[in-house]
């Protein structure tokens, strides 16, 4: 009579031997996170994050924000390399937390792998640390899951939590933004992690460009400009509204320029941002000249340059620009605050781009 082997978790491609290695890697990482908040360790069920801390706020109100960073992770899987994509997370988390003017307080992380490989997930987790490192926040706690048979050996997804915390009567938003404001871009550092899907498609499968290759007008490879990661406002936006008088902040990510800016004006109010203020990359030009893409769709997809605007009363304008740029950030007015009239969007753009 033959023997069968019984089925395991192993044998169904789960390596739980990998998964605790990839923990003990990257616990090195997440401590460089830790704010005095924070209570116990790696590795329990749930992160602890001593609330009492709000205790100074007279009104706490408490942000949260999530959000992945598309595909985006197919370029990184495609190049090899794993310690970038952690600070795109980031970014998209926590600078959408700021934009109220929230102090980013704690992030979670999740990551989907077809299979555990320990040294991949750590430097994965690694770019997270560094981004919360840069965001001024804590990275509590997060989950590893392995997926064999639903993700290919290679494959791999993130995702990301958020909390922050503003007193009440600081909160930023479409309340504050009045006629005669100034609209100050804040430059973006390449594509961000938005409308990869696009530039995928028109790159790398239409054009059949490689990652490899070295791009003349990029100064690169198109790998390592695709692969550029996202830059983290956080710590910049919080500076700005202890230096200056801040309307309200719009996070430039999917949708684009106008959509995104829309979001925080007010009824009755029109953003209005001169195209002629500044010259957007030249990935963005790659992507339009390369896949015949219209202006208008690049900006509906893309954040052609700008990754954060601040709205400003015009008084707090110069103090605003000398602010960002001690803080290393390129920063411009780009347009202004009028009354809505009979025009149906809350923004658009106008003008032609420099250059």
């Amino acid at each position: 009579m033959s023997e069968t082997t019984g089925a395991s978790y192993a044998a169904a491609g789960v390596d739980i031997e990998a998964g605790d290695r990839a923990v003990e890697l990257m616990k090195e990482w997440v401590k460089k996170t830790r704010r005095p908040e924070v209570l116990g360790g790696l590795g329990g069920f749930a992160g602890l994050f001593d609330a009492s801390a709000l205790k100074r706020y007279e009104r706490p109100l408490l942000a949260s924000a999530t959000d992945g960073v598309g595909t985006k992770v197919d370029v990184a899987r495609r190049m090899g390399v794993y310690d970038t994509i952690g600070h795109d997370l980031v970014a998209m988390v926590m600078d959408d937390i700021v934009v109220c003017g929230a102090e980013p307080l704690f992030m979670t992380d999740y990551i989907c792998v077809g299979k555990v490989h320990p040294e991949r997930v750590a430097a994965i987790v690694k770019g997270i640390a560094e981004g919360c490192v840069l965001a001024g926040c804590a990275l509590v706690g997060g989950e590893t899951a392995e997926h064999p048979g639903l993700l290919g050996a290679d494959d791999f997804d993130v995702a990301g939590a958020g909390t922050g915390v503003v007193e009440a009567d600081r909160l930023l938003g479409a309340d504050r933004i009045r006629t005669g404001d100034a609209v100050i871009a804040m430059a973006s550092s390449g594509l961000h992690s938005n409308g990869y899907s696009l530039v995928r498609h028109v790159l790398l499968d239409r054009a059949g460009l490689a990652l490899e290759a070295e791009v003349a007008e990029l100064g690169r490879t198109l790998g390592e400009e695709l692969l550029e990661p996202t830059k983290i406002y956080s710590l910049d936006c919080l500076a700005l509204t202890r230096t200056a008088e801040v309307h309200a902040f719009s996070h430039i990510t999917g949708g684009g320029l106008a959509a995104n800016l829309a979001r925080v004006i007010p009824d009755g109010l029109h953003a209005t941002v001169d195209r002629s203020t500044w010259t957007p990359g030249a990935i963005f030009d790659l992507v339009g000249r390369t896949g015949n893409v219209e202006r208008l769709e690049l900006e509906k997809t893309l954040n052609m340059g700008v990754g954060m605007m601040a709205i400003v009363p015009q008084e707090s304008v110069e103090v605003s620009l000398t602010a960002l740029a001690d803080r290393g950030v390129d920063a411009w007015v780009a347009g202004e605050i009028t009354d809505r009239g009979d025009r149906e969007t809350g923004a658009e753009l106008v003008g032609d781009y420099a250059g």
